[in-house]
């Protein structure tokens, strides 16, 4: 449980981002080199489902309050030399998953917030890459928690024997006086690469025609290959693609045979339609095939997203992902490229309901901390189906706010519902969520007290709230608090 303190403590850390690092060479990747405040949240009512919401739309051109209207992106790219690592914008065709903003809660009414984790960083490396093309993200690109989740934290390490271990900390809002953040932070443990199992890694790839962009295909190629070196010998990969139809380019072959894998990286060409039902069915086949005792297998799916042959709307996609990951226990995480038709909607549901996670590849600074710095993470959790659930004490807390996930947000019954999926935690990373609180007789509350209304502490009066998470062991199919 987290305490009210009389001052409130420092905050964990600070949620500056870094500062910018230089673009990178891309000519070099392909060498297998592995060196290496927040805006107003969006606000939803809980067990709202997510929308696919247009990029697109008509320009605001009045200014009201003095705040500057978004704009929608342009249909080409403004002149001038971009480095050939950023996207170029063509067309505006793209989809993103959001929901409306969390609303402000009352405790007295309801004392309960429930959410699953999100390890997702997609949204701020596709709001980075529309600043780097000179324009200001739309509303739908912006998922507050994968913003926050992008940075790593000082959080304490796991005990032995411990999946992950939690960290609460109490600061004031920087936009509000009135108000007071509370941090709750999740640190996974990281297990000794030498002691982890054996993986065999499907890549299926994209290679549509909507694929032949330079910071498309040929970005994706690079991306791959600065993972290998990051494999173990007896690590096995295979290649499968997908345009009109789908096809297996590369058989399982062990992580050790560099040159084998990199030419048939190499040898991939974009063209033709996209048939994603297609490809995602041949890939989860041979990851079956190569399946043994004591292995983990994963799917990592690269594209923009845009599936237009077969099954391509996200029910019936998430619903065979879903079957599959549990009929087969292989998890499927998704990388997207590109710009102007990525279909953020899509590969969010696979990644969600394929127990794995969606990130968004602009340069290879992005692959490299994917797929190199955190690929342990990326590939093995260490636990699934994570949960999230807060009591507040209307004594201590009158409303209060969660700040983004949510796409997230989960019913509280939901909570001790072990059929309800949920978030994973991978090896070594970190989950964070911030609230927003309003203590009783605050000039910030947004709502008048009832007149009748009366909110009674329970014993340990000076508790802001009760914290609890349930999550599952890797293959286990019950929860634990």
């Amino acid at each position: 449980s987290a305490t009210a303190p009389a001052k409130p403590k420092e905050p964990l850390a600070e949620l500056a981002p870094p500062a910018p690092e230089p673009a990178p060479d891309l000519a070099t990747a392909a060498e297998g080199e592995a060196d290496g405040g927040a805006a107003p949240a969006l606000d939803q009512p809980m067990g709202t489902t997510d929308t696919r919401t247009r990029a697109e739309g008509p320009a605001e051109s009045a200014v009201a309050d003095g705040v500057v209207a978004y704009l929608p992106a342009p249909s080409v790219v403004a002149p001038g030399t971009m480095p050939d690592s950023m996207p170029k914008l063509q067309g505006n065709t793209e989809e993103y998953s959001n929901a409306p903003v969390n609303p402000v809660k009352i405790t007295a009414e309801e004392p309960v917030s429930t959410f699953s984790t999100d390890v997702d960083t997609a949204s701020y490396a596709v709001v980075r890459s529309t600043l780097n093309l000179g324009m200001l993200p739309t509303p739908e690109q912006v998922r507050v928690e994968e913003m926050i989740n992008y940075f790593p934290y000082a959080y304490p390490a796991p005990e032995p024997g411990q999946a992950f271990r939690t960290t609460v900390s109490v600061m004031p809002t920087p936009w509000n006086d009135g108000t007071r953040l509370v941090t709750i932070g999740l640190q996974g443990a990281l297990p000794a690469v030498a002691d982890r199992p054996a993986l065999n890694l499907v890549f299926l790839i994209d290679t549509s025609g909507s694929m032949e962009d330079p910071n498309k295909l040929g970005l994706l190629k690079q991306s791959l290959a600065l993972m290998l070196p990051e494999l173990r010998p007896e690590d096995e990969i295979s290649i499968v693609t997908y345009a009109g139809s789908a096809g297996q380019v590369l058989p399982p072959t062990k992580a050790s045979e560099k040159d084998k894998i990199l030419s048939a990286l190499d040898n991939l060409t974009a063209g033709g339609s996209t048939a994603g039902a297609e490809g995602l069915e041949l890939a989860y086949q041979v990851a079956k095939s190569m399946q043994a005792d004591g292995e983990v297998s994963r799917i990592l799916l690269a594209t923009d997203g845009d599936f237009n042959v077969g099954v391509s709307d996200p029910d019936g996609l998430t619903a065979y992902v879903a079957k599959k990951r549990e009929q087969d226990d292989t998890y499927l995480s998704v990388l997207g490229f590109g710009r102007g038709n990525l279909d953020d909607a899509t590969m969010q549901a696979l990644a969600q309901n394929g127990n794995g996670q969606a990130a968004y590849i602009d340069t290879l600074s992005e692959a490299r901390k994917v797929l190199v710095d955190q690929l342990t993470g990326a590939l093995f959790s260490i636990a699934d189906d994570v949960k999230v659930q807060v009591e507040w004490n209307p004594a201590e807390v009158a409303e209060y706010r969660l700040i983004g996930y949510e796409t997230r947000a989960l019913r509280r019954e939901d909570f001790n519902n072990d059929k309800v999926d949920a978030g994973e935690i991978g090896a070594g990373l970190q989950v964070t969520a911030i609230y927003e609180v309003t203590a009783p007789g605050s000039d910030a509350l947004r709502n008048d007290p009832l007149r009748y209304g009366t909110a009674t502490a329970p014993e340990g009066a000076s508790e802001l709230g009760f914290l609890r998470l349930r999550w599952k062991a890797p293959g286990e199919d019950q929860s634990q608090l």
